[in-house]
C-alpha cells in the first residue's frame, strides 16, 4: 500500500528538523569545521557500511556507479564544511538563513541536469520571492556579508547534492549503500582540503565534550536523518524537498536562541526575511497551481 502523503511530509520535517540542529552542533563542537565534517562522515560511512552489510545488501558494485556515488559525496562534503564556516564566520542563524536559496539554484539547477531543460513558472517566481528575501537579509544584517555568502555557496552545493542524489536513488541501490559511499567521499573531500585549510593532513583530536557532540551530530543529525532523506526521495520530488528544507532556518534559528541567548538575536529585519521563508512554505501548493493554470 503507498504511503500517504502526509507521511512522506512528517518523515520529511523530522529530517530537516534534525538537520536544523547541526549548525548549532556544529558551534558547540571545539574543532575546524574541516574536521566536523571528517569525524562526521567517517563515522557515518561505517555505520552505513554495517548497516548494509547487516540488512544483506553488497557493497560492491561496478565502478563506474562507486566512482559516481563518491563524487555526490564529496560535493556533499564541501557543502558541510562551507556550512560549518558559514556558522563560525557569522552566527547560526546568519548560516541557516542562507540554506533556503538552495531551491532557487536546484530549479535551475535540475532541468539541465536531467536533460530536459524546462524551467517551471511557478519554481522560478517562488525563487525570485527568495532572492528578495536573502536582498533583505543582506541589507539589515550587512556586517555578516562574508558568512552569509559562505552560506549561500553551501547552497549552490546542497542544490547539486540533491539533484545528483535523486537519480542515484532512483537506481536499485539500498540507501544504506549509498551512503556508505557518499559518506565515503564526502570523509575524502575533508581529508584533501584539509592542508589547503588549516595547514595540514592530521585532523585535531576532540576534547570529551566536543566527542559527545559530534557522536549526536553523526548519529542522529547524519545517519538516521539521511537514511529518512534518501527513503522519502524516493517518493517526492527534489522542489518538494526544498521547499520543506526551507524550514531548516525556522527550526534552526528557534533552537539556536534557546541555546545561545542573545548572542543569536538578530535585527527586525533579519526575521522579516525569515518570516517571508515561512510564507513561501505555506503557500506554495496554491502559488504552483495558481501559475500552472
Amino acid at each position: 500500500m503507498p504511503r500517504s502523503n502526509a507521511r512522506n511530509y512528517t518523515q520529511l520535517h523530522l529530517v530537516v528538523l534534525a538537520w536544523g540542529l547541526t549548525a548549532i552542533l556544529g558551534k558547540l563542537i571545539r574543532l575546524p569545521p574541516v574536521d566536523v565534517v571528517f569525524y562526521r562522515t567517517a563515522i557515518a560511512a561505517l555505520c552505513f557500511a554495517v548497516l548494509a552489510l547487516s540488512m544483506g545488501h553488497p557493497l560492491c558494485g561496478s565502478p563506474r556507479r562507486i566512482l559516481a556515488m563518491l563524487a555526490v559525496g564529496a560535493i556533499l562534503g564541501l557543502h558541510w564544511i562551507l556550512f560549518f564556516w558559514s556558522a563560525r564566520l557569522a552566527t547560526a542563524s546568519v548560516c541557516l538563513a542562507a540554506m533556503p536559496t538552495a531551491m532557487l539554484w536546484c530549479s535551475l539547477i535540475e532541468p539541465v541536469i536531467d536533460g530536459s531543460r524546462r524551467w517551471r513558472p511557478a519554481e522560478l517566481l517562488v525563487g525570485a520571492v527568495m532572492v528578495g528575501a536573502v536582498w533583505l537579509i543582506y541589507q539589515v544584517e550587512f556586517r555578516h556579508w562574508l558568512g552569509f555568502s559562505v552560506g549561500i555557496a553551501a547552497a549552490v552545493f546542497a542544490a547539486f547534492f540533491a539533484t545528483l542524489s535523486k537519480q542515484q536513488v532512483a537506481g536499485d541501490s539500498h540507501w544504506s549503500v549509498i551512503g556508505s559511499y557518499q559518506m565515503s567521499g564526502a570523509c575524502l573531500a575533508a581529508c584533501l582540503s584539509r592542508p589547503f585549510l588549516e595547514g595540514g593532513f592530521r585532523p585535531v583530536v576532540p576534547d570529551q565534550a566536543s566527542a559527545l557532540w559530534l557522536g549526536v551530530l553523526a548519529l542522529v543529525c547524519t545517519v538516521a536523518a539521511y537514511a529518512g532523506f534518501m527513503d522519502v526521495l524516493r517518493r517526492v520530488s527534489v522542489f518538494t524537498v526544498n521547499v520543506v528544507y526551507n524550514m531548516e532556518p525556522v527550526y534552526g534559528i528557534v533552537i539556536a536562541v534557546l541555546v545561545f541567548g542573545k548572542a543569536e538575536y538578530m535585527s527586525e529585519g533579519f526575521y522579516l526575511g525569515a518570516a517571508v521563508i515561512i510564507a513561501v512554505v505555506l503557500t506554495l501548493p496554491w502559488i504552483r497551481r495558481w501559475v500552472e493554470r
